[in-house]
């Protein structure tokens, strides 16, 4: 993976890149934010580790215009002379800063930063995959999981997010599928209406 070292101290920036390299990722450094922003511009980043006090562009003016570009999320480190107040935490959040790195920089810190920024940004993977349109097989309605193989929506969903699909009926599947066989079974009017009023009930809850 990329990342972005935004920093105009070459003794900071030194310790920071031997951090990034010996965790197998590659650091892209520059020593200003206007520099950053060209970077990200340019490539795809999608972690910037960046100073708070620089020449021309700072540290927070860097992070609200990655924040106001959007597409895909970049996680944004800040680093800081000395622990943020509160006055400049509610700043610093406010323009999207992610987490932050006192000075000077400690190696086991940067780099339980950018495990932690690796996992977030797995999860923003995966939730911009679901988010894209699925190739569903308009009649088994099975997912394409990769160029050869499909397999039921839910063992994709399982799959994908950890979690357990439950299955119910929606309004209009329910009437048209559900209420002719009950009919054509023989179950009363006034028990298929029961069953509408729970079914509703229980999708109403996401179940």
């Amino acid at each position: 993976m990329k990342i972005l070292l935004a920093d105009d101290e070459p003794i900071s920036r030194d310790v920071a890149v031997a951090a990034i390299k010996s965790l197998g990722h590659e650091p892209i450094v520059v020593p200003d934010g206007q520099r950053a922003w060209e970077a990200l511009e340019s490539a795809e980043i999608r972690l910037v580790v960046s100073d708070w006090r620089m020449p021309q562009v700072d540290g927070l003016e860097l992070c609200r215009k990655v924040r106001q570009r959007g597409g895909r999320y970049v996680y944004f480190i800040l680093l800081t002379a000395a622990a943020p107040d509160d006055a400049n935490m509610d700043e610093t959040y406010a323009a999207g800063v992610d987490d932050f790195l006192t000075k000077p920089i400690r190696r086991k810190e940067l780099k339980t930063r950018v495990h932690v920024a690796e996992r977030i940004l797995e999860f923003a993977h995966r939730v911009e995959q679901l988010e894209t349109i699925l190739p569903i097989c308009s009649y088994c309605k099975k997912v394409r999981t990769d160029e050869t193989h499909w397999a039921p929506v839910e063992t994709y969903i399982q799959t994908r997010l950890g979690t357990e699909p439950s299955h119910g009926l929606c309004p209009e599947c329910f009437e048209s599928q559900m209420v002719p066989m009950l009919r054509s079974s023989g179950v009363p009017e006034a028990t298929i209406t029961e069953l509408r009023a729970k079914e509703r009930a229980r999708a109403g809850k996401g179940y």
